[in-house]
């Protein structure tokens, strides 16, 4: 399923989207993909880390995540086999990549892209590929039709921005702070302004990551924001639970998570 698609049927439920990040491979990748069939039961979009050695825009939870993945064996293929696997059971949860460049470069754009094609993933975020030097991949995304999904920051320039919102697809990224990813106490005011800025711009959705930890803030963002994006408070369930008690509590925060999107959002014509 295609991400516009799915913001289409969430705008004809009065939802908002649920988008969940986990890391292919942790703590293991036979418990990875237990983990990613959990979270597909509840998330509208599941984002999958590819896990890489110097995950620049994350922060210790999710650092620790990929040590763990790399560790456990997890590799690229590994993941596009999981995510083949999942759109066998789970074909309308839409899949997106996020990865860093360094692993695209490796395996070459294209061939990169078409394997994202051929098993189902509808989108790819690189958060170390800027704009300016992202021309190529763009090309080739857009030939394949895979969404290339741009982070933008309350940091980010008028100017900067608009280029931004001409190339986006998907639904854009807005990063909710200056900083890596990781669990913050509250939604800041620069947030819900930046949503301001892109919605100011462009109809494309524009969900928010990096420090949204539960439901109150998932409630709060959706009330202005096209979707929530949870990371590394899902992440940190693994350090904190073992095996079937870690998927238990998993549904249970998932499920919780989710339907922070459904409370007392107004859709506006």
């Amino acid at each position: 399923m295609k991400i516009s698609e799915k913001f289409e049927e969430l705008k004809k439920k009065g939802e908002k989207a649920f988008i969940a990040f986990y890391v292919a491979g942790d703590p293991n990748i036979e418990m990875s993909e237990r983990a990613l069939e959990v979270i597909c039961k509840y998330a509208d979009i599941v984002e999958i880390g590819i896990p890489f050695s110097d995950p620049v825009a994350d922060g210790l939870t999710i650092q620790k995540a990929d040590v763990r993945a790399l560790s456990s064996g997890m590799t690229p293929i590994k993941a596009f086999e999981i995510v083949k696997r999942l759109n066998s059971k789970f074909p309308k949860v839409p899949k997106v990549f996020l990865t860093y460049y360094n692993i695209i470069f490796k395996m070459g754009e294209e061939e990169f892209v078409k394997r994202c094609k051929e098993v189902g993933v509808a989108g790819i975020i690189v958060p170390d590929l800027p704009l300016e030097e992202s021309d190529s991949l763009y090309n080739i995304c857009k030939k394949y039709g895979v969404d290339l999904i741009y982070l933008v920051a309350p940091t980010t320039t008028e100017e900067r921005l608009k280029k931004i919102l001409e190339r986006a697809s998907g639904f854009v990224y807005a990063v909710s702070v200056t900083g890596t990813t990781g669990e913050r106490e509250k939604i800041a005011e620069e947030t819900k302004e930046l949503i301001k800025r892109v919605k100011k711009y462009s109809k494309i959705p524009v969900c928010v990551g990096f420090g949204i930890s539960k439901k109150e803030h998932v409630e709060e963002l959706c009330s202005i924001a096209d979707g929530a994006i949870v990371g590394s408070a899902i992440v940190k369930l693994v350090e904190k639970y073992k095996g079937e008690e870690f998927l238990r509590e998993l549904e249970k925060f998932v499920k919780e998570l989710k339907e922070g999107t459904k409370k007392k959002i107004i859709i506006k014509n």
